[in-house]
């Protein structure tokens, strides 16, 4: 039996684009998955993350990946929820899908992960049986690895920003090299380029902080 997973990175930053990926494996591959250390993403080094990606590459019977990246989501969020646009990304991601797996099992950003896989079904073509769940990641193997894909990708898009825009930090709000990044950059050119999530807290309070001092 064909299962997929299905997880995101990438959906808290200011900067850079948010990265969804797919994995189609084999239910009998799980134990492959778990014998390479397949896991939630979050609980890998980037090493150790870059090598799996190779490796999962060979047992997955199909992966695909779907960058957004922050124009297109600075557009997307005039007129929908962060929700909505992953619903929407993801059935996209899902339909470009060749296999034509039995089960998909989704990491839910949603409260209430029923409401998120209905929205999913309602959007997508495929056949199979749509579930949602939190930390999905950690428990379905093939969520994990489309975690660790999706993780390494976004991670490879920061570092192409980066020869063009210098050191951006990870592009999470938390990140104080992130927020001095925003800050220097606003300062110097009263504007904030594209990889920038314009519509993000982060990025319209820093505007207009620097705005009232000028």
């Amino acid at each position: 039996m064909l299962i997929c997973g299905v997880d995101e990175s990438g959906r808290g930053p200011v900067i850079g684009p948010m990265v969804f990926c797919a994995v189609v494996i084999e239910k009998d591959d799980e134990d492959t998955l778990k014998d390479l250390g397949v896991t939630d993403s979050k609980m890998l080094d980037a090493k150790t993350r870059e090598c799996l990606f190779g490796e999962i590459e060979k047992v997955a019977e199909e992966a695909r990946i779907l960058a957004v990246n922050a124009k297109d989501i600075t557009e997307w969020m005039k007129t929908a929820s962060l929700n909505d646009v992953e619903a929407i990304k993801t059935a996209e991601l899902l339909d470009s899908l060749v296999c034509e797996p039995e089960e998909i099992y989704v990491d839910s950003p949603d409260t209430v992960p029923k409401r998120y896989s209905q929205n999913i079904r309602n959007l997508c073509k495929k056949r199979g049986r749509i579930i949602a769940e939190h930390k999905a990641d950690m428990n379905h193997l093939a969520v994990g690895a489309a975690s660790i894909l999706a993780k390494v990708t976004r991670d490879a898009a920061i570092e192409e920003l980066k020869k063009e825009y210098g050191e951006i930090g990870n592009g999470y709000p938390s990140d104080q090299v992130t927020q001095k990044w925003l800050d220097r950059w606003f300062k110097k050119n009263r504007s904030f380029p594209e990889c920038v999530r314009k519509r993000w807290s982060t990025a319209t309070s820093r505007a207009q902080l620097r705005l009232t001092e000028w």
